[in-house]
């Protein structure tokens, strides 16, 4: 056990405890000292990510008003010809305003064009509730079924997505059946485009 006899245990102890303090002292503070550097360098970072982040935030900002900077200009020109139509005299025809008319809806859809937005043309196709709403139903027995008959408003499409779903009437063989029952009351009747 104890080589000398009349040595303590609880010095021994002791003095074992002091010699591993001794050891620890400087490593403790070494220890204290990274963590500090470890600490700074997480308040920095932190830091750091903060401004970032507020950068971001401002330079997104700055960019979403540009780009409506611009389309407001691209824009005011379509506006321009439809105030100088409704300046015309009396004397202008109402072919020449009609033409001034057309002009201008072909400048608005160039512009929708150059932002993406592409009109989708659905007379004459199969209905497909993925880019057409069916806002009325009629039979026409020399059109194929579920084929649209009219087009009340004009769906668009930004690439392969549906934009705004077109408003349209559907040829539905069931409404032959009907004839020209009660069921017809149910569904909106809307005047087609271009003719209000």
């Amino acid at each position: 056990m104890n080589a000398d006899p009349d040595s303590n245990p609880s010095e021994t102890k002791s003095t074992g405890d002091a010699g591993s303090n001794a050891v620890s002292g400087p490593d403790t503070d070494a220890l204290q000292a990274e963590l500090a550097v470890q600490r700074d360098r997480y308040l920095r970072l932190a830091a750091d990510f903060d401004n970032f982040r507020r950068r971001i935030a401002r330079e997104t900002e700055r960019s979403a008003a540009a780009q409506k900077e611009a389309f407001i200009r691209e824009l005011l020109p379509v506006i321009d010809n439809l105030e100088r139509a409704l300046g015309s005299d009396a004397s202008t025809s109402p072919e020449q305003l009609r033409q001034g008319v057309q002009m201008t809806l072909q400048q608005l859809t160039q512009l929708l064009r150059r932002h993406g937005i592409e009109p989708e043309e659905s007379l004459g196709r199969p209905f497909d509730p993925l880019y057409h709403e069916a806002v009325s139903a009629r039979h026409d027995p020399s059109q194929p079924d579920h084929v649209i008959l009219e087009t009340y408003q004009r769906g668009y499409r930004r690439g392969n997505e549906v934009f705004r779903p077109a408003k349209v009437v559907v040829n539905d063989p069931s409404q032959a059946e009907a004839g020209s029952s009660d069921d017809d009351d149910l569904v909106p009747q809307m005047p087609p485009s271009g003719r209000f």
